[in-house]
């Protein structure tokens, strides 16, 4: 029957996938897009304002739980519940408690918004990851450890978006360092050493232009220390913003505890006490406490 269609469960006009998530764009017309939106458990997503107020998102719950923060409270929604996003003002995120899919339906396309620049880069990313084969899912972890201290901050949902994707790719410049330099075993020369401060210049350079360009602080200064030792513009203290303080703690205990070639990783409890140790020097006090508590929590110290 003309203008009536009829599709199986599997097919979609175009999909993209990233780390845990995937999004399949089923239907569009006069405007509307109809996605599907699926989940890892223990991932957090955001809804963004839109450019134009006038767009409204409906996402129903096909299966699966997610929560968000209300005045504090968690507030868990079901398979079945549904929520919508019309003239939002500022960022909202959920974490999902379970695996999860969505259907997810736009006023106004945004497929290729969320699909095109978070594709390319999410590849750049992985790409990254893959020249250094000591760091695989780095992006991640930082991602996940800079939230929940973020979140222990209360930090309102603004900070917490632009936290959030300042630590997921706070090392895409290193798409610029040589797989020798990256991967050497030994310790660096000065020149090879060069090469590595520029990462954080670079990757500014490259999340500019995009819809994160929120994110170019935290990722240009998360090398930053505060007593003006780090690089690559040697900020001290209150010149150094607090996204970047945050990474800069996750960064340090990540790579303390990780295996290298030429040594094996430093135990959590080992690792955080040599951090409390340059508190005020390196770190800040708040951040590293709140880091040490999130460990507690998840019962790795």
């Amino acid at each position: 029957m003309l203008g009536l269609y009829f599709e199986s469960k599997d097919k979609y006009i175009e999909k993209v996938s990233k780390q845990g998530e995937e999004l399949r764009l089923l239907a569009k017309g006069d405007g509307v897009e109809i996605m599907t939106q699926r989940f890892q458990s223990d991932l957090v997503f955001w809804i963004e304002p839109g450019e134009n107020e006038s767009l409204m998102e409906f996402f129903y719950i096909i299966d699966g739980t997610v929560a968000y923060k209300d005045n504090g409270n968690e507030v868990k929604l079901n398979k079945g519940d549904y929520f919508y996003a019309h003239g939002l003002k500022e960022s909202v995120h959920f974490r999902t408690l379970t695996e999860v899919t969505l259907l997810y339906v736009a006023s106004q396309p945004v497929f290729h918004y969320l699909s095109n620049e978070i594709e390319v880069l999410s590849a750049m990313l992985k790409k990254v990851e893959g020249k250094d084969m000591y760091t695989h899912s780095h992006g991640m972890r930082l991602k996940d450890f800079s939230i929940k201290i973020g979140e222990k901050m209360k930090l309102s949902q603004k900070q917490l978006d632009i936290l959030f994707y300042s630590a997921l790719f706070h090392d895409i410049g290193k798409i610029n360092v040589p797989d020798e330099i990256l991967n050497k075993p030994g310790k660096l020369t000065n020149e090879e050493f060069e090469y590595i401060k520029k990462h954080p210049g670079d990757g500014a350079e490259i999340i500019k232009n995009t819809f994160l360009r929120e994110a170019v602080p935290g990722i240009l200064q998360h090398q930053e220390r505060l007593d003006g030792s780090g690089y690559p513009n040697g900020l001290k203290d209150s010149e150094i913003c607090l996204e970047a303080k945050i990474i800069a703690v996750v960064d340090t205990y990540d790579a303390m505890t990780s295996d290298r070639p030429y040594r094996k990783g430093m135990d959590p409890r080992t690792a955080i006490n040599e951090m409390k140790s340059l508190i005020g020097k390196h770190y800040d006090e708040k951040i590293v406490m709140t880091f040490e508590q999130v460990l507690r929590d998840e019962k790795i110290i």
